[in-house]
């Protein structure tokens, strides 16, 4: 098994014993975490589902993030806020950044950030990854899931 279907198959354990729901986020992962999540054991109990958000005008539109850069920790924790706020999930990761293989909002490829939302607040990473678009967003979505398992492990969901 895989080191994302050993995160996914914990995520589903945390989340149906405690009655947690989660949804996603995404904006340069284009659904991956979402597919990984879906894929899970009883999703249907605790995934509720997720938003792509990749182009700005949908985070700015849909999400509620400020109109401005998109690649900053308040971006992704406002990401998290507003798909928490339309899916009704009690935790929602979210991810934005920059994949590559360019640079954008003038942050070097690999520079991500994450956010988990949770009723009691948020928790954000920023991660500074190598390697191309490819090896960028497999990297990202193992960090979501690992963000998520931080955060359901930590009892941090108090609904």
């Amino acid at each position: 098994m895989t080191a994302d279907g050993t995160q996914v198959e914990r995520i589903a354990r945390l989340a149906t014993g405690s009655g947690i729901t989660i949804a996603t986020s995404e904006s340069l992962t284009s659904g991956i975490v979402a597919t990984r999540l879906g894929e899970g054991p009883d999703a249907a109990e605790w995934f509720r589902g997720g938003v792509i958000a990749y182009q700005e005008s949908v985070k700015f539109d849909l999400l509620g993030v400020p109109e401005g850069p998109v690649v900053t920790a308040e971006c992704a924790e406002q990401m998290a806020a507003g798909a928490r706020r339309l899916l009704g999930a009690d935790v929602v990761v979210s991810a934005t950044g920059v994949g590559g293989p360019e640079p954008s909002e003038g942050k070097p490829p690999g520079t991500v950030f994450l956010a988990a939302v949770t009723p009691t607040g948020a928790t954000v990473r920023e991660l500074a990854l190598d390697g191309g678009p490819d090896e960028v967003l497999e990297a990202v979505a193992g960090a979501s899931l690992g963000l998520l398992e931080d955060v359901l492990e930590g009892d941090r969901v108090d609904r």
